[in-house]
């Protein structure tokens, strides 16, 4: 990159920079247009044409990285696995995580969540609360876009036994039913958006 001194008088005020991305943007708005109505009337079927997804009518495979829904991990016995440091609250950049905690029946655990709940309405999605558990008790890996629940805010708070409940359904059901069923439910708000699904 050119420093500011060696810069001509028109590339230091960006018009000629702008000039060009322009014509690169709207060139190539034209030829994806042309080429796909082209092949709307089966012309140049051998050139690959844009593509886009039509969501959420279609789907693209997410990679295993991607970072939807939270969810709580269960022990074999069906136990929370938090043990409520609070690393992922500290973590967290927007504040969103509130966790209380208390002293378990069992002398052997010191303490666990008595409440654990997510401001889905603050959270950024970052994964840093998942990246700090040291014990892998929050996770991401529901496949699934965040939940959207009806107008009313407080329903966007997640607590401990929604969070849990997702691990279940995961570990029952497969991630492929669960999500048909989610975009099931998406599909019904959307017909009618004022009724509590």
């Amino acid at each position: 990159m050119k420093r500011r001194e060696e810069m001509t008088f028109l590339e230091s005020i960006y018009v000629v920079e702008a000039a060009k991305g322009t014509v690169i943007t709207f060139g190539r708005l034209l030829r994806n247009l042309a080429l796909h109505t082209a092949q709307l009337f089966g012309l140049a079927k051998h050139i690959p044409a844009s593509a886009s997804i039509q969501y959420p009518n279609e789907r693209r495979e997410y990679p295993a990285r991607y970072r939807g829904r939270h969810r709580l991990t269960l022990k074999d016995n069906g136990d929370i696995k938090c043990t409520s440091c609070f690393l992922c609250a500290t973590a967290c950049p927007a504040r969103c995580i509130y966790i209380e905690s208390a002293e378990h029946s069992d002398a052997s655990i010191e303490k666990f969540p008595l409440r654990y709940e997510i401001d889905t309405l603050l959270c950024i999605y970052c994964g840093y609360c998942v990246e700090a558990c040291p014990v892998d008790a929050i996770r991401m890996d529901t496949g699934i876009h965040p939940e959207v629940y009806p107008p009313d805010p407080r329903r966007f708070i997640e607590d401990k036994e929604t969070l849990m409940q997702r691990s279940r359904e995961l570990e029952d059901k497969g991630a492929a039913v669960v999500y048909e069923e989610h975009m099931a439910k998406m599909r019904r708000i959307e017909a009618n958006p004022y009724t509590d699904v």
